[in-house]
């Protein structure tokens, strides 16, 4: 009953319980490495937690400023990349839950939190005394002997204080804090409107006749969630392990249309109607550039990543545009043709339609489908191969510690070890969907890696992911996209888990976004591998290996659709930089409405891409996550941005197996990847460290061989 008390009732037990409030003895814990009590902490232990942890947190920001010593880097810099540390453990926890094993309650109070985050957030940022005080200490930096990894949190945070407000005049510094304010409660609900809005619709099929293309296991799940339920039948809902397969496999196209039209359209209208919020939110953004005097939020906003200007994220996009859209036309087309020779009877394929027709057209270009790797993909095997793979290259092992306590039963815990059985990291995996967790698959830290008086203070990560349940007679068996997404989180938590910084702000995945994903991605390519899934992928009943068959099979499907895919990322990175290059504010056309308005805008601002038609009633804006209520607002570019230099980056590896007695698990180029890349955090500028792995600056040729697209195909 306790996750169920309203905010009032959970003010009023808190306040007669702070003692037993487990976060304020956090350095006290006694778990192992210091790891959450998550079964002693429960929602009404939150909001005091937070707001000691803010009075504290301001409370050594006062120390600072009030120091009557000269300002210098160890009374003034380090000292508040030090500070708030108790919120950095509260916040930690909780907005760890609110994405993976949410409810009403911690919704309630994440809507009550966030104006009080933000208020906390820019009374810091706007601190005259504290900026003078890092502003005195930078301007003497070039003289004061700092190490790389010094200067730059030196220069990261004398910059972020620059760029949000310790500039500005104090009617200027109001309105940044009032818009700041602003921004934070609108994508807070622009999200929870399209959790809500996912988990609104369900689709009850009680005739299974209807369930005719869909494969026993996706049956299977249907009936878990009809039971879930309380119901009887098949309960389509829009979470990926439902949509994904249905939309490949179902044959009636009727209800693939309608689960279409209502995954693709939530948030587009209706009780959780986003468009609203899309153009405040816009909006707002735009008015903080202007503050800054900047033409657009993206000019703002790009300022500290590796693309630098919206110019530079425009000609990497035209670039690709050209070089992948005449492939990408020719492979809608090839599907359209296959479609009609097999009954297909509309003028046009419809986005509906493209799944279930370039699978079957894949099938029999390839003969294989996920159908036939499935049973080579059993989640044991596919984390003992996943886990293989980073003990090959780097020397870490993992192993499950039952006495970490986990924040949901399906979640596991384990001890990570260096190559010389030093403890490395606690890392959390949690890989089924539930109602309470958000659709997708990310990576987080619970708590950073950072070292203070000589001791490094390891990283607790996770890794959360909606991959396919065991059913009442099979075990969970994954997707060949589900085993390259879990490598791809995997990645960034590698990047987190091998992290070695001086300081917390540059540790882990603490980098530019557009070299976020370099790990990642990197991490993907070892499932093209054979000598990687020889490691481990065995048939789950008969313990058989992939064979070599469908392997080579598996091997000459790998580039198709591959410009229909980039293409389709190219339209997403396209609608993120036309909204945030706005140069005036979004003016609804009053004839039209707001709805109406922002749909037009949108697709406009995809049409150059498109490849399937546009359908009413639909627009990728409305539940686009990543920039309205994410972290990657103008920065959706950068997974396209990181393809390149993923691809660049493992063409040293394959350089490596191709020598005589060569392996894809290089030793040599797993160390300079390591150091250069995965140890290093922040600490100095991406270019750098890319070319020190490299040798040089990335290249585009590496994945337009890899995709199979000529390079004379570029204009």
């Amino acid at each position: 009953m306790r996750k169920f008390l309203t905010m009032a009732l959970a003010t009023t037990v808190l306040a007669a319980t702070a003692a037993t409030n487990p976060f304020f003895d956090y350095k006290n814990w006694k778990t192992p490495h210091g790891t959450y009590p998550f079964n002693e902490i429960h929602a009404e232990h939150y909001m005091p937690a937070f707001e000691e942890a803010m009075k504290q947190g301001l409370q050594e920001i006062d120390d600072i400023v009030a120091n009557p010593a000269a300002p210098t880097f160890a009374n003034t810099i380090e000292a508040y990349e030090k500070s708030g540390e108790m919120l950095s453990i509260v916040a930690g926890c909780f907005f760890n839950l609110t994405s993976a094993e949410t409810n009403d309650t911690l919704q309630q109070i994440e809507m009550e939190l966030s104006p009080k985050l933000s208020e906390y957030s820019s009374t810091i940022r706007l601190n005259e005394g504290l900026f003078q005080r890092i502003k005195a200490v930078y301007e003497q930096r070039d003289k004061l002997k700092l190490n790389k990894a010094q200067y730059k949190l030196l220069e990261d945070i004398y910059e972020s204080f620059a760029n949000n407000g310790a500039n500005l005049n104090p009617e200027e510094k109001e309105q940044y804090r009032q818009l700041t304010a602003k921004l934070s409660q609108l994508t807070l609900q622009y999200g929870q409107n399209v959790l809500k809005a996912t988990n609104a619709w369900s689709m009850l099929i009680t005739d299974e006749a209807l369930l005719a293309g869909l494969n026993d296991d996706t049956k299977s799940v249907l009936r878990t969630n009809a039971e879930k339920k309380g119901l009887d039948g098949w309960l389509l809902n829009l979470k990926p392990t439902t949509t994904i397969p249905v939309m490949m496999d179902l044959d009636n196209r009727d209800i693939r249309r309608e689960l279409y039209m209502a995954n693709a359209g939530k948030c587009v209208g209706g009780e959780f109607d986003n468009t609203g919020l899309i153009v405040e939110i816009v909006n707002t953004r735009l008015a903080l550039a202007k503050l800054f005097g900047k033409k657009t939020y993206a000019e703002k906003s790009l300022h500290k990543t590796m693309a630098e200007t919206p110019e530079n994220v425009y000609r990497l996009l035209d670039q690709l545009r050209d070089a992948y859209m005449p492939a990408a036309k020719a492979e809608v087309q090839e599907v359209e043709e296959y479609a009609k020779a097999h009954g297909f009877y509309a003028e046009h394929i419809q986005p509906w339609d493209f799944s279930y027709y370039s699978k079957k057209l894949k099938k029999e270009k390839f003969d294989i489908s996920d159908d036939d790797l499935k049973p080579y993909f059993e989640l044991e095997r596919v984390k003992k191969g996943v886990f293989g793979l980073a003990e090959k290259l780097y020397g870490i092992k993992f192993k499950e510690n039952k006495n970490i306590q986990v924040y949901h039963p399906e979640v596991t815990a384990y001890e990570v070890f260096d190559e010389k059985g030093k403890f490395l990291a606690v890392y959390y995996a949690d890989f089924h969907p539930r109602d309470g967790k958000r659709g997708g698959a990310w990576m987080n830290d619970f708590q950073p890696q950072y070292i203070e008086h000589g001791k490094d203070h390891r990283p607790h990560i996770v890794n959360v992911m909606n991959f396919t349940r065991p059913t009442a007679d099979k075990p969970a068996l994954f997707t060949y996209n589900e085993v390259r997404t879990f490598l791809h989180e995997f990645g960034h938590g590698l990047h987190g888990m091998l992290t070695r910084c001086q300081y917390a702000s540059q540790s882990g995945t603490n980098v530019p976004r557009d070299f976020v994903e370099l790990p990642s991605q990197f991490n993907e390519n070892f499932i093209d591998e054979k000598e990687f899934l020889d490691t481990f992928a065995k048939h789950y009943e008969t313990g058989e290996a992939l064979p070599q068959e469908l392997l080579d099979k598996m091997h000459a499907s790998q580039t198709f659709m591959a410009a229909y895919a980039c293409a389709r990322q190219l339209s997403f990175g396209y609608l993120d930089m036309t909204w945030h290059t706005l140069e005036q504010p979004f003016e609804v056309n009053e004839t039209i409405g707001t709805l109406e308005s922002v749909v037009r805008f949108s697709d406009k601002a995809m049409e150059q891409v498109q490849v399937l038609p546009n359908v009413p009633g639909t627009q990728m804006c409305c539940a686009f996550t990543h920039i309205f209520s994410g972290g990657y607002a103008a920065g959706y570019y950068s997974y396209k941005w990181s393809e390149l230099l993923d691809a660049d980056a493992f063409s040293v590896f394959k350089a490596a197996q191709q020598k005589k007695n060569g392996t894809i698990f290089d030793k040599k180029a797993a160390k300079r990847f390591r150091e250069n890349i995965l140890e290093k955090g922040g600490t100095e500028k991406a270019m750098d460290l890319y070319v020190r792995f490299r040798g040089g600056e990335p290249t585009i040729n590496a994945l337009l061989e890899r995709d199979g697209i000529k390079a004379q195909e570029i204009k």
